[in-house]
């Protein structure tokens, strides 16, 4: 395996924010020579093995037709009819409680990520940390077995759920940091990108393997008790497994260590506060700072696209469970494709430009799903379409945006609080979403939650400065 400190004449980073001083920034130290295929696209299987927890169970499958379905209703209220105001306010209740856990997890993600990566750096242990973060995480879904259909046990799914969050996002963190030692500045955004569209390319083969076992009545094997959803949980479990052993094999820490910035672990929030007040008094950094807090608020609305999406289509449009998986394939068929081409864009004309075109357009589709929803299915089969075509070229260039202006030494930290400042303003996201159902009784009201909080985030960014 090759380690960051065999390349000859690299710098070693030893500024830090909180004095002022200027470090290199980490793509900077490979310079122009590239990595390895093998570790760059073992770095890309990780958005493959843990992306079916976003598309089968947060998204489309798990969540949408199961843990917000009948199955965990009162037996009285699902026996009324689906136009009865008592069941829907009860649906809508289910639905809002989900956004609760939501809200729930970005608190746990707000206080944990920017400590535990700023402590990653520190040690030079980010491959640990993305292993304790993934192994959590597929902990919590093998968890999910143990959610039957009964309402007793839909806050046990929330909470397993919500926790797999939790961790999904510190693994992540690593993850994302893990992607400064192997791009350079004329490839991140193709490299960001492939990542991404790994990620919805694996989710793509997990949903169609759905699809096939429910086109065949799971072989004869009963589907009762809501096993077929539970096996599910299991099965994207089993794959995260798989798919993540690549990248711990593979793919290198992205730095040293700094030893100097070893503290206690609560020592560590003052130290963070400090690195913060850092990147905004140092001119050079401003911009990364402003720029922690634009991609916090439009990265929560491409969030709440995926983790509501599904609900609204179920719920407004009166999708099947058929009509969501099929909508699921080729949602993360566009995404996937879109995303990939979208890296070579990025790193031609800025990731910046390549955000806010996104966004933009995704502001569009979700006005016309919202105010065009009686016209039918297909408005939600052409305008969610339109959205995850967008939605993936988002969230690479935010990342790409990222790595582009991280110093050398503070992946993890600078990613930490790339999540943090995320999770901090995902309230907006699952809060608008709850508040506006709740206020009006119905779940449809939720997209303008969503398109709400994409289109402040539009506006925060464009006065931020992109990286060169």
């Amino acid at each position: 395996m090759s380690e960051p400190e065999s390349r000859p004449g690299v710098p070693e980073p030893a500024a830090t924010a909180n004095s002022g001083a200027v470090a290199v920034v980490g793509l900077d130290l490979r310079g122009e020579t590239p990595a390895p295929r093998k570790q760059v696209y073992s770095w890309a299987l990780w958005d493959w093995a843990t992306q079916p927890f976003n598309t089968v169970i947060l998204t489309f499958v798990f969540t949408a037709l199961y843990l917000v379905s009948e199955s965990f209703l009162p037996a009285d209220i699902a026996a009324l009819s689906e136009d009865d105001p008592a069941r829907l306010a009860a649906e809508a209740d289910l639905a809002s409680g989900l956004g609760l856990g939501s809200t729930i997890a970005a608190f746990g993600i707000l206080l944990l990520a920017p400590v535990l990566g700023q402590r990653a750096d520190a040690a030079g242990r980010q491959k640990l940390w993305l292993g304790i973060g993934t192994g959590a995480l597929i902990f919590c879904m093998l968890g999910l077995w143990f959610v039957e259909p009964a309402p007793s046990l839909f806050w046990l799914g929330v909470a397993l759920i919500s926790a797999a969050t939790v961790f999904q996002e510190i693994a992540a963190v690593n993850s994302n940091a893990m992607l400064i030692g192997i791009a350079t500045p004329r490839n991140v955004g193709r490299i960001s990108g492939l990542g991404w569209g790994f990620g919805y390319l694996g989710g793509i083969i997990a949903l169609v393997i759905v699809v096939v076992l429910d086109t065949f009545d799971w072989f004869g094997m009963s589907t009762d008790n809501g096993l077929a959803y539970r096996l599910i949980a299991v099965g994207c479990a089993v794959w995260a497994i798989i798919f993540s052993i690549p990248i711990f094999l593979n793919v290198p820490e992205p730095s040293l260590g700094r030893p100097e910035r070893k503290v206690g672990f609560f020592a560590s929030y003052p130290l963070l506060v400090k690195d913060v007040a850092g990147l905004y008094r140092n001119e050079e950094t401003r911009p990364t700072f402003w720029y922690l807090l634009a991609s916090a608020v439009f990265r929560d609305g491409l969030g709440g696209v995926f983790a509501f999406g599904a609900i609204i289509g179920t719920a407004v449009f009166n999708f099947g469970t058929q009509d969501i998986i099929i909508f699921g394939i080729a949602a993360n068929l566009i995404a996937g494709v879109s995303t990939i081409a979208a890296g070579r864009l990025d790193d031609r004309l800025g990731p910046k430009r390549i955000i806010l075109a996104s966004i933009g357009s995704m502001i569009v589709a979700g006005l016309a799903v919202f105010f065009l929803r009686d016209a039918g299915s297909m408005v939600f089969w052409v305008g969610g379409l339109i959205l995850c075509a967008f939605v993936g070229p988002a969230q690479a260039a935010a990342r790409s945006f990222l790595a582009r202006v991280t110093p050398a030494g503070r992946e993890g930290e600078i990613f930490g609080l790339y999540a943090t400042t995320g999770r901090a303003a995902s309230w907006m996201a699952s809060g608008a979403w709850t508040l506006l159902i709740v206020l009006t009784s119905q779940t449809a009201f939720g997209i303008l939650g969503i398109v709400i909080v994409l289109l402040a985030g539009f506006l925060l960014l464009l006065p931020v400065k992109a990286p060169r």
